[in-house]
């Protein structure tokens, strides 16, 4: 399959650099790290942040003011939140966590900061509510505060913007980002994550990022199909106009109040979540339910993902199977989460 050790030691190729650069050039920065997983991707930036005020101290011990202070969404994937917890174990970083998508809160947190250097992450869209970040909200915080911006933009990657280069470019915020993590094991439909950031910050993960130092590099014929998979993306965008023309017939269907190809329908307890799950995969639809620890007790759902491949008519057979047991609003309500009743 190729290397056996880390890219650092033995793990690096040709085929590896060709990613980089594809990725680099999607999401418009000067280069990109790639990493064994997603979530190491996100682990090596959190822990490369937590090293940062040692480092500028000379050895010497951070002042309090000195420290990083990281602003975090509460609804950010579980890599990041691990991240950050690595992080908070080198004791030089102060953590704030802000209510989701809650931009006066995170400008209050902000303002009332005394750290020189504040960090914000976000995930672009949000894997459990299909609701997007407010990117064009946090680019203009960026500006007043002169944050660093951090996007997780798994799930936006080659689905959304015209190019493919995620959330970001939907929302002409690409050159507000300072760095872009993302995986290849969704949309790229292959295996493994990425970082795409400045020359210097690559620098800095490579000698800091534990997650990636000390992982085994990707596997060439898995960098090679995701190569391939970008290359084919970028060419062939009716794939992305399948899927939200797929989004677009879900909401007409059902007046779900949607906005993305990631449909979340909370349904509360743990049977309830596995029961329907059950049902609609013997009538064909593989539709997971989504428990503890990912979601909070009583908050377990259904979570649907479009796909290209996906016709109208599979839209309409899936939307009569989940109408056995589900209550669809009769007109659409006005909020980013989806609701709905068993």
């Amino acid at each position: 399959m190729g290397p056996k050790g880390s890219a650092l030691i033995c793990g690096y190729t040709n085929y590896h650099r060709l990613l980089e650069s594809c990725l680099a050039e999607l999401k418009k920065k000067e280069d990109c790290l790639l990493c064994p997983t997603g979530f190491a991707a996100n682990l090596a930036v959190m822990v490369t942040l937590g090293s940062i005020s040692s480092l500028l101290a000379s050895g010497r011990k951070p002042l309090e003011e000195e420290k990083i202070a990281i602003f975090s969404d509460s609804l950010n994937h579980a890599s990041i939140i691990d991240g950050i917890h690595l992080a908070e174990r080198q004791k030089e970083v102060r953590v704030f966590v802000y209510r989701h998508c809650d931009m006066a809160h995170l400008n209050t947190l902000l303002s009332s900061c005394t750290a020189k250097k504040k960090v914000v992450v976000s995930d672009s869209l949000f894997s459990m509510d299909g609701d997007f970040a407010l990117i064009a909200d946090l680019a203009k915080l960026r500006q007043k505060y002169d944050f660093l911006l951090i996007i997780d933009d798994a799930h936006g990657t080659l689905v959304c913007g015209e190019n493919g280069g995620g959330v970001v470019e939907e929302f002409n915020c690409e050159s507000d980002v300072d760095i872009c993590i993302g995986t290849l094991s969704k949309a790229v439909g292959s295996q493994g994550g990425f970082i795409a950031c400045s020359k210097k910050w690559k620098q800095l993960l490579q000698s800091r990022g534990r997650s990636f130092i000390f992982s085994t590099a990707l596997p060439l014929p898995v960098v090679a199909a995701a190569h391939a998979a970008i290359i084919v993306a970028k060419k062939e965008r009716w794939r992305r106009k399948a899927i939200w023309s797929r989004v677009q017939d879900f909401h007409a269907m059902t007046q779900f109040p949607i906005s993305s190809p990631i449909i979340s329908i909370l349904v509360g307890s743990e049977d309830k979540a596995l029961c329907a799950s059950r049902y609609l995969l013997e009538r064909g639809f593989h539709v997971t339910a989504i428990r503890p620890p990912t979601v909070p007790s009583n908050s377990c759902r259904l979570r649907v993902t479009l796909c290209a491949s996906h016709s109208r008519e599979d839209v309409k057979k899936l939307i009569s199977a989940l109408s056995s047991f589900i209550k669809f609003p009769e007109k659409a309500i006005k909020n980013t989460n989806t609701i709905a009743k068993l």
